[in-house]
């Protein structure tokens, strides 16, 4: 049997220095500990003049136990060796204590740290873990796990007291500072109880030899860290501190959005950020601020830009999506200028970000971006255009982690909720929820409206406010500026989404249903759909019931609603009228699900038809927690047009 046990981060309010001379008087014995009856030293070294030391002790340990327990085993005493790992430079005290005694038949591993407050380095942080693994302890197993359990909690409770004690010692002795250790210089000595008063030398601000950070440079800079998370990030900062004058090695601040990406696993950080560091070499990312030159066209008629700060001090940039003629950009510059000038744009961040920093003297290690949707239509959604986008998305994703603090969409028409289905799975889903919505046409002075981000006198004029900005607006790009025709739609469809397994497929002979059942208990939700026909006419409707419904007892000819317990009009109804979708056709359309219950999707094939219909479909519900504003603009019906439209 494995028992492990863990006690809470403890914190001393004293310089690691002090603690470290502090607990130095513990040994041989301690009068608060009275079962450690001595402690022997059989080995001791010192590294690296004097910053390390490894000290290993033999320490005898009288047995807390009953009477009849003693007299089984056979012992009053048993015995641990304990090692010590001080390391001055990165001020840590690793401890590691085994049993010597009965070692066959039981294994106690202690773990304890002591290491420098990563915010206040005038403190001390102490952890401390153990494992009890009883093998074969002459039948009494169940009560040597009881007695561990009793003893590794005392020792706990205790440990914190022992160290005030021998801290106020020293103060009584005179010894209230240690200085701390630096090359070619000589750590006050303690024990030989000399006192000093001044002022330990300031710490650089990125202490790459050393395990920790200086706290000052993780407030400034990097932000708020747990303990663990620092020693991660120190760790991941090692593995790729040889950098090269072609490619330099990472910052703090890039290791930390990597690692932020990756659930602060380093190994998955590693990989995800030497991938990107190759990509960036041979896309050579490093000179593109420098070296991209912004194509007239897109200088004229892409509506974005960078605007100002948010109220967090975030670098703010605005898209105005809704009036961006994607179909026109693309056939002017291609698929692979626009995701260069989006390149372009993230490595704008990055500098912005830093510039923020400086400016507000906080970390500032994302940005914001306002997406106005006013005029997006089904122009929009383009396939072409989408592919391109989700091919930009991934790529950022992969390459840009956690740069994006909040995206505010604003003004978003009844199609947006169509759109949304299609890219934002291909969204990260931490960057998912960084996502806020503003349905309504009003959305400055709106409940929640975005005066709650950004600074009334920032917000631009075409918004309701008063900020002049030189974002271009947008518009139609003139077809002479067209340079490619092979950008073109193609019978395929969802062939672009289909290898993300986006889509589904479904074939339905004539006469055959195919419902889709959507449990609802989102009030204010939307459901969104988007569905291709790509063989023989399909009929589409949307049906809402409270009533408990199961789909398993029905064939495929029957709908879940031809029982005799169902009723329209009584107990469910028909909330989007059927529609015929012809082959090659797309529909897209959205539901505000105002209440809770099922809806149903549900596709049929026409009697009439002279064979099997073929279609395509993909559904989502985007939840009411995400949306601002009114959500009655979000309200659609259908548009039976392709997304071949232009």
């Amino acid at each position: 049997m494995v028992q492990k046990y863990e006690s809470p981060v403890r914190i001393y309010k004293y310089p690691f220095e002090l603690v470290v001379a502090a607990y130095e008087r513990r040994f041989p014995t301690c009068p608060q500990m009275p079962i450690v009856l001595d402690c022997e030293i059989i080995e001791d070294n010192v590294f690296d003049n004097g910053a390390r030391r490894d000290t290993k002790r033999r320490c005898k340990i009288a047995v807390e136990a009953p009477y009849l327990i003693k007299k089984i085993i056979g012992v009053d005493v048993v015995y641990f060796i304990q090692q010590n790992f001080l390391d001055m430079k990165t001020r840590t005290l690793n401890i590691e204590a085994t049993n010597e005694s009965f070692a066959t038949r039981v294994e106690i591993f202690e773990k304890c740290r002591y290491y420098a407050h990563p915010e206040n380095p005038d403190w001390t942080c102490f952890d401390q873990t153990a494992t009890l693994d009883i093998k074969n302890f002459f039948g009494i197993e169940h009560s040597m796990e009881k007695m561990g359990m009793k003893q590794y909690t005392q020792t706990t409770l205790k440990g914190k007291e022992i160290i005030e004690f021998f801290v106020n010692e020293l103060k009584q002795e005179g010894i209230t500072h240690v200085d701390r250790w630096v090359d070619d210089a000589t750590v006050t000595s303690t024990t030989a109880g000399a006192a000093t008063n001044t002022t330990p030398p300031e710490k650089p601000p990125l202490c790459r030899d050393n395990s920790i950070l200086d706290a000052d440079y993780i407030a400034k800079y990097l932000g708020q860290l747990t303990p663990l998370q620092e020693s991660k990030l120190v760790q991941l900062r090692k593995r790729f501190e040889h950098g090269t004058s072609e490619h330099p090695e990472p910052d703090y601040q890039t290791l930390l959005r990597f690692l932020r990406a990756r659930d602060f696993s380093i190994d998955k950080a590693t990989g995800m950020l030497q991938e990107s560091l190759q990509w960036r070499k041979e896309q050579r990312i490093d000179s593109i601020l420098g070296e991209y030159k912004t194509p007239a066209v897109v200088e004229k008629y892409f509506p974005g830009g960078w605007h100002h700060h948010d109220k967090d001090g975030r670098p703010l940039y605005i898209l105005r999506l809704g009036t961006m003629d994607v179909k026109g950009l693309l056939k002017s510059v291609g698929e692979d200028e626009l995701l260069k000038l989006t390149l372009h744009i993230c490595e704008e961040g990055l500098r912005l970000m830093k510039e923020a920093t400086k400016l507000f003297g906080k970390p500032v290690w994302n940005w914001c971006l306002l997406v106005d949707l006013d005029g997006l239509s089904m122009r929009h959604l383009w396939r072409p255009g989408v592919k391109a986008l989700l091919r930009i998305i991934e790529t950022v994703e992969t390459n840009y982690p956690e740069t994006m603090g909040r995206v505010l969409i604003v003004r978003a028409p009844r199609v947006f909720p169509v759109l949304w289905t299609i890219v934002s799975t291909f969204i990260d889903e931490n960057t998912r929820s960084k996502f806020l919505f503003f349905g309504g046409p009003d959305c400055m002075h709106a409940e929640d409206g975005i005066e709650q981000y950004i600074d009334t006198d920032k917000i631009p004029s075409f918004l309701g406010g008063s900020c002049n900005t030189l974002i271009h607006e947008g518009g139609l790009v003139p077809k002479h500026l067209y340079k490619s025709e092979s950008i073109e739609e193609t019978n395929g469809a969802l062939q672009a989404h289909d290898h993300h397994g986006l889509y589904k497929a479904v074939d339905l002979k004539p006469g055959q249903l195919f419902e889709l059942l959507i449990r609802n208990t989102d009030p204010k939700s939307v459901l969104t759909w988007d569905f291709e026909v790509l063989k023989n006419d399909t009929l589409f409707a949307v049906f809402h019931t409270e009533k408990e419904i199961e789909q398993s007892g029905n064939d495929d000819f029957s709908s879940v609603f031809d029982g005799p317990d169902f009723k329209e009009g009584t107990n469910y109804k028909k909330i989007e009228q059927s529609v015929k979708c012809r082959p090659k056709e797309g529909v897209q359309g959205s539901h505000e699900m105002a209440s809770t219950g099922t809806y149903v999707l549900q596709w049929m094939c026409p009697p009439s038809c002279d064979g099997p219909a073929q279609l395509m479909y993909f559904h989502e519900i985007l939840s009411s927690a995400n949306y601002k504003g009114s959500m009655t603009s979000l309200q659609s019906g259908f548009s039976s047009n392709s997304l071949q439209s232009r």
